[in-house]
């Protein structure tokens, strides 16, 4: 049960989480699990769900800064939605049945390998050349966009995870987008996962309301903040501290998961 004590801690957490939520696209759960079970000392299994709801309410409050600056595409969220949300039902009841430590460190990995390939490329190509690159996402082959979600739901519900991280690494990497609207699409992908995540966390019982609530108190505010700080950053600066972020987030949970 959550001590009187960790009410503080709890509520920093959420904010520096929602800030860089609505900052990155992300959900914050990479961030707020290892920070809840170091500085609050909460149990594992709470702390690896308990974040979910309130990743859905700041990712819902940066979503109304991305929607004023008109930079969602409506066709990629529907598309990796269709098939995420289930994927990601199905990798929540999975959760119980796997090993996670060896699951998170390989999703580590994978985000630390993004973030290397990403800032190479971020600081080796001119802005010029990067914009040429960038492709219309209405292009994009709906089976790639499907086939994608599939596995980032999977994992989303497998680390109580609300997936924006890999939604947006996948876009920039992978699809050429550009990074604010990536962010923006990986940001809505977040809150819609968000939902199926936390109801069948909850139903496993893995969920603590109260850390839930703690955290959406400050999360809310923060994430708008975060969101407003991108849309305004000039994106080579925002590029850059996405890569180096992942870099340091994945990192640092590689040495919580093996020395923690």
């Amino acid at each position: 049960m959550l001590q009187h004590a960790h009410y503080l801690p709890v509520l920093i957490i959420g904010l520096i989480v929602g800030y860089l939520s609505g900052l990155l696209g992300k959900g914050g759960s990479a961030i707020s699990t290892p920070a809840l079970q170091i500085f609050a000392g909460i149990n594992p299994f709470f702390a690896l769900a308990s974040p979910l709801p309130a990743s859905i309410t700041s990712t819902l409050s940066a979503t109304v800064v991305y929607r004023k600056e008109k930079l969602f595409n409506a066709r990629v969220i529907l598309l990796c939605a269709i098939i995420a949300v289930p994927s990601t039902i199905a990798g929540s009841w999975m959760s119980s049945w796997l090993p996670g430590k060896t699951l998170m460190i390989l999703t580590a990995l994978f985000i630390v390998t993004i973030g290397f390939t990403l800032l190479y490329s971020f600081v080796r190509k001119k802005p010029a050349v990067r914009a040429a690159e960038e492709v219309n996402a209405e292009n994009i082959p709906a089976s790639k966009l499907m086939g994608a979600a599939l596995g980032i739901g999977l994992l989303a519900g497998l680390l109580a995870n609300a997936g924006g991280v890999l939604f947006s690494s996948f876009f920039i990497k992978q699809l050429k987008m550009p990074i604010k609207q990536a962010l923006a699409c990986a940001v809505v992908l977040s809150a819609i996962l968000s939902i199926p995540g936390a109801i069948t966390h909850w139903y496993l019982g893995h969920i603590d309301w109260k850390i839930a609530l703690l955290l959406s108190l400050t999360a809310f505010p923060a994430s708008y903040l975060g969101a407003k700080t991108a849309v305004k950053m000039k994106t080579p600066l925002l590029e850059k501290l996405f890569a180096f972020t992942l870099i340091l987030f994945g990192l640092y949970d590689i040495f919580f998961t093996l020395f923690a």
